[in-house]
């Protein structure tokens, strides 16, 4: 016996511009925060050939409900409240750009810092009461660990640990630029990843990683209008004396270490996600140890999932 089902009964496939805006609103739901048409257009995995095809496709989505608009934002919700704390984060921001600035010129006068840039909430423009300001910051070869260490010890003694304003959570190596999680969570951090210092190891980042701008295929690469300062005395005399054999003595033991207390310390992890999460190589030290990648990405798919069964819809997401 066959069951026929009625037009109506089926789920409504989204063409590609609809499904494109919509994946930009669920991905940025998840942080609640609502975007403007503009930006989800800029992240969205569809190319889009004028203002008017995006509009068209986000009144789509409105006149099915399954967007709202408030004001000049797009959401999932028709919540005031969520708009109200996007622009409240986003004058918050502004007001510690500034800080931002100093701290990460402060970093670049460290031994074999090549690189300091902003990642995080901060480089999407918003910060409250509970972020940080998360630096992604890329080092001389060979000498990440040493590099990490004397920047934890700064952080540890003139900070008292205070990670707020100061949370080094990703090194690189300028020797190995390309970012390994080929994945939506790792691309949207390389497209907002917010330079400064080192424009050109910078610019180098972004040839060694084009596959996030395929993501975003309508997004433009940031420019680049750092003016750019010479090592003081101090930092080339200390990169000179650890130049050598001793300074590779140096950033071994800070590997070993450093590597053996995050093993003691995040041992009822999962060895696949202390791999991801904690990625230790002599090239790379990344300390995510809350897994915020795996969340954000589950979270997302629930999301979509949700999405169709509510508004009995099919789009990909995968």
């Amino acid at each position: 016996m066959q069951v026929a089902y009625s037009q109506s009964d089926l789920p409504r496939p989204l063409n590609r511009e609809e499904a494109a805006l919509l994946k930009a609103l669920v991905y940025f739901d998840i942080f609640r925060y609502p975007l403007t048409l503009s930006e989800m257009v800029q992240f969205a995995p569809e190319k889009f050939h004028s203002p008017e095809a995006a509009e068209l496709a986000a009144r789509g989505l409105e006149t099915s409900f399954i967007i709202k608009r408030v004001g000049e934002f797009w959401s999932l919700h028709h919540d005031y409240a969520m708009v109200t704390r996007r622009l409240k984060g986003n004058s918050m921001a502004e007001d510690v750009n500034g800080k931002a600035q100093r701290m990460s010129a402060f970093m670049h006068k460290f031994p074999f810092v090549r690189s300091v840039n902003i990642s995080g909430s901060l480089s999407k423009n918003y910060f409250d009461a509970g972020t940080d300001i998360d630096y992604f910051i890329i080092t001389a070869p060979d000498r990440i660990w040493l590099c990490r260490t004397l920047l934890a010890l700064y952080k540890k003694i003139f900070l008292l640990n205070r990670r707020k304003y100061f949370c080094i959570n990703y090194f690189i190596s300028s020797e190995e630029l390309d970012i390994p999680d080929k994945n939506l969570f790792a691309a949207t951090e390389i497209l907002t990843l917010r330079n400064m210092t080192g424009s050109d190891i910078y610019a180098r980042f972004l040839e060694h990683n084009q596959w996030a701008f395929l993501h975003f295929p309508n997004a433009e690469k940031g420019s680049i209008t750092i003016a750019e300062k010479k090592d003081g005395w101090l930092k080339r005399r200390l990169e000179t004396m650890l130049s050598g054999k001793m300074g590779q003595r140096l950033d071994d033991a800070c590997f070993r270490l450093t590597f053996a207390f995050w093993q003691r310390k995040f041992s009822y992890m999962r060895q696949s996600e202390f791999k991801v999460n904690l990625r230790s190589k002599k090239q790379v030290s990344k300390h995510h140890p809350q897994g915020f990648q795996f969340k954000v990405m589950q979270a997302f798919e629930e999301r979509c999932r949700r999405l169709e069964q509510q508004y009995n819809i099919l789009f990909p997401h995968e």
